[in-house]
């Protein structure tokens, strides 16, 4: 018997249940996605900033050893959450190696195709479902580039008076004649919103993702406990935000998030502010956010992006188009956010 398209899942579970909330709707919708292909590059949906160029997993493994060599060289544990192909490890810890630090390396991934991809890159990396399993016994240095992006997101939206009462309400995913649509459910306690935010004029949307909140924390405390480090690069903000995030890609274009559950990437902008209060709740010390071109700039791209073209000068154009995609398409939207143990120094590009 063949089994139920994740469409016809998901509206089979609205039937009898009820509309769904967002975020359950976004965490099948993902976890479908990211188990049925490989989404990167020219042929999949979207290309992310270890794809783009070398320079930028270098750059990050050159961060991790600076900070590691400034920490006493500690006995530690490499960790990426979501490595994608294994591109941004493969080229991370070759820039580590040359610096001295050859850890032992862990990813977070639940994809068999990306684990397969991952594994031809760095095959003696050990694999995780979740965070929960990672080593307890010595200091970790985690990297999340692109991945707080895609955890699933709460949606909250304030009605007005004249569309059926107003105040804050949950939005939900309801489906009618096999099509998916964003309903308003039940009301939610004004008081679970930030104070400034609960007399929004109404067709606000404020958006919030527990899973984020949660995989950072339980980080925080392990880096708290344990010593080491997180970098968390995506695209997102500072500060408390109204505004409509979640977003739909498919073939390298904006698609209806609704529509065609578990063939497009789902993801929304990620809430700096609110991961490093989770962090600094924890027991860690948070730093920035920075933009992308600031730490990637601070990190010494420009440098490295003309050593490359002098040694390739056939491949100059390419190299300096690859440095301004990160620095200049990239460079503003895309934020980064570090975490350390208390005892650790200032990370580069953080400080001061």
């Amino acid at each position: 018997m063949t089994e139920a398209s994740l469409p016809d899942r998901l509206a089979r579970a609205i039937t009898l249940a009820g509309p769904m909330p967002v975020s359950q709707f976004m965490a099948a919708a993902n976890a479908h996605y990211y188990a049925t292909r490989d989404p990167l590059g020219a042929a999949g949906d979207f290309t992310t900033a270890p794809e783009i160029s070398q320079m930028f997993g270098e750059l990050i493994g050159l961060w991790c050893a600076d900070l590691w060599d400034r920490a006493g060289r500690p006995a530690v544990a490499w960790v990426e959450l979501g490595p994608g192909r294994g591109t941004l490890a493969a080229d991370a810890l070759r820039a580590m190696a040359k610096a001295g630090l050859t850890p032992p390396v862990h990813f977070v991934e639940t994809s068999p195709l990306l684990r397969a991809a991952q594994a031809d890159r760095v095959p003696d990396a050990t694999w995780h479902d979740t965070v929960d399993t990672l080593p307890a016994d010595t200091a970790l240095i985690v990297v999340a580039n692109e991945f707080f992006d895609a955890l699933p997101i709460r949606q909250l939206i304030r009605r007005g008076t004249g569309d059926g009462g107003g105040g804050w309400h949950e939005r939900l995913v309801a489906c009618q004649d096999t099509l998916f649509l964003p309903i308003a459910g039940k009301p939610v306690p004004v008081e679970l919103l930030p104070e400034p935010l609960r007399d929004a004029p109404a067709g606000s949307v404020l958006e919030i993702s527990p899973a984020s909140v949660g995989v950072m924390a339980s980080l925080a405390r392990r880096i708290a406990a344990q010593g080491g480090a997180l970098l968390a690069v995506d695209y997102g903000y500072e500060g408390s935000a109204l505004a409509e995030t979640l977003q739909a890609v498919r073939g390298h274009a904006f698609a209806n998030p609704f529509e065609a559950p578990g063939d497009t990437d789902l993801s929304a902008h990620v809430d700096f502010t609110t991961l490093a209060a989770a962090a600094q709740a924890a027991g860690a010390v948070a730093w920035g956010p920075v933009t992308q071109r600031d730490l990637l700039g601070q990190l010494g791209i420009d440098g490295r992006a003309s050593a490359l073209a002098r040694h390739a000068p056939d491949r100059a154009t390419a190299i300096l188009a690859d440095r301004s995609r990160l620095m200049e398409d990239m460079g503003t939207l895309f934020k980064a956010l570090a975490v350390t143990h208390r005892d650790w120094p200032v990370p580069a590009a953080f400080g001061a």
